[in-house]
C-alpha cells in the first residue's frame, strides 16, 4: 500500500510540474496550450487581436503576448490563463525580447519604426528608440548590454546600447531580415533574411561590436529558390547546431553553427515560421501557419516525430517549464 501511495504521489508531482507549450494563433486570436509531457492540447484561450510574438517571464509564471491589432502587450497567468494586466507597446507590436531578469521588455513597433522599452513592473514606457523601417526581429545579448533589432525594409540589424537606449552599431544584411539569435555565450549572432534567402553570421567582441564572418544560403532539390525563406531561428546552447525555419518551403534547415554548413533539411508543416526548444533542448517546436499545427522535432535524431493541431495560423511558440 505504501509503495502504491508513493507511486501516485510521484505521478501527481510529475503531472503538476509538466512543461506547458503556448502557441499564438494570429487568425483565431487565441493561444493554444499543450502539455509538454503528453503532447495533448489542454485548452485554447482568447489572447487579443492578432497575437504574434510570445514569451514567458524568467520564473515561468507570466505569459507575454504581442496583441498586434490591439496595439498592446497582454500578460497572462501561465497556470490559470487569466489576463493579469496589459503593457503599453506602441503601434503594431510584432516581436519582443525580455531582459534576462524579467524587468525590461523591448518591443518592435512595425508601423512606427521604433523599439519601445517598457518596465514590466511599473508598466511605464522607459524609452522609444528610432530604428529602420518595419522593425521586427529582436534579440538580447546574454549580458543584456545590447539589444538587436532587424528592420525589414532598411535591411539592417541595429545594435542598441541598453544603458543609453541609443543605436551603437548598424550592420547591413540581406533583404527583409526577420529574426536575430545570439549563441548562449554571446560571441556569435545569426540574422535571417526572408527575401534574401540567407542568414548573416556575425562574431561579437567583448564590447558587443559585430563583425560579419559568413553567410549561410540554402538549396533543396525540387524546391524553388524563392520558397526558401529564412524566418525563425534557434541555436543549441552548446553552440553546435543552428535550426532555421524556411517558410513556404515547409522545411527546417539544420546548420553546423561552427562550420556554417547546412547538414540536412527536415520536412515539417506548411509555412513554417517560428521555433522554440523545450527546456532541456530534447525537442524543437515549429509553428506551421498554413496547416494550423506545430511540428515536434527530436533534436538528437534531427527528425520530425509528431504533429499537433492548434488554432488558425499559428505564429509564435514558447515553453514555460514545470508550472503547476
Amino acid at each position: 500500500m505504501r509503495l502504491l501511495v508513493l507511486f501516485f504521489t510521484f505521478l501527481l508531482a510529475s503531472v503538476a510540474h509538466a512543461d506547458r507549450i503556448f502557441v499564438s494563433n494570429e487568425r483565431s486570436n487565441t493561444v493554444t496550450v499543450i502539455d509538454g509531457s503528453t503532447w495533448e492540447v489542454l485548452t485554447e484561450f482568447p489572447a487579443g487581436l492578432r497575437p504574434r510574438g510570445i514569451t514567458v517571464s524568467p520564473d515561468g509564471s507570466k505569459l507575454y503576448v504581442c496583441a498586434s491589432d490591439d496595439n498592446l502587450v497582454r500578460v497572462f497567468d501561465t497556470s490559470s490563463y487569466e489576463e493579469l494586466f496589459t503593457l503599453p507597446s506602441g503601434p503594431d507590436p510584432e516581436l519582443f525580447v525580455l531582459e534576462p531578469n524579467g524587468r525590461r521588455l523591448y518591443i518592435a513597433n512595425e508601423d512606427d519604426n521604433l523599439v519601445t522599452v517598457v518596465d514590466t513592473q511599473t508598466k511605464e514606457v522607459l524609452a522609444e528608440v528610432p530604428v529602420g523601417v518595419e522593425p521586427e526581429g529582436m534579440a538580447i545579448s546574454p549580458n543584456a548590454r545590447i539589444v538587436v533589432n532587424t528592420s525589414e525594409t532598411t535591411n539592417m540589424a541595429h545594435f542598441i546600447d541598453t544603458e543609453t537606449n541609443t543605436i551603437k552599431y548598424n550592420m547591413l544584411v540581406d533583404q527583409r531580415p526577420r529574426y536575430a539569435e545570439y549563441t548562449s555565450d554571446g560571441t556569435r549572432l545569426f540574422v535571417t533574411a526572408e527575401i534574401g534567402g540567407t542568414v548573416s553570421v556575425f562574431d561579437i567582441d567583448g564590447d558587443g561590436a559585430p563583425t560579419e564572418v559568413g553567410k549561410i544560403s540554402f538549396q533543396v532539390a525540387g524546391v524553388q529558390p524563392e520558397w526558401l525563406q529564412p524566418v525563425g531561428a534557434k541555436v543549441t546552447s552548446d553552440g553546435q547546431w543552428l535550426f532555421v525555419a524556411l517558410g513556404p518551403s515547409n522545411r527546417v534547415a539544420v546548420v553546423d553553427a561552427k562550420t556554417l554548413e547546412v547538414e540536412k533539411y527536415i520536412l515539417v508543416g506548411e509555412r513554417v515560421w517560428q521555433l522554440a526548444f523545450t527546456p532541456g533542448e530534447e525537442y524543437l517546436l515549429t509553428t506551421n501557419g498554413n496547416t494550423n499545427d506545430i511540428t515536434v522535432i527530436d533534436v538528437a535524431s534531427q527528425e520530425a516525430v509528431r504533429s499537433i493541431p492548434v488554432g488558425q495560423q499559428p505564429w509564435g511558440v514558447i515553453v514555460a517549464p514545470g508550472i503547476n
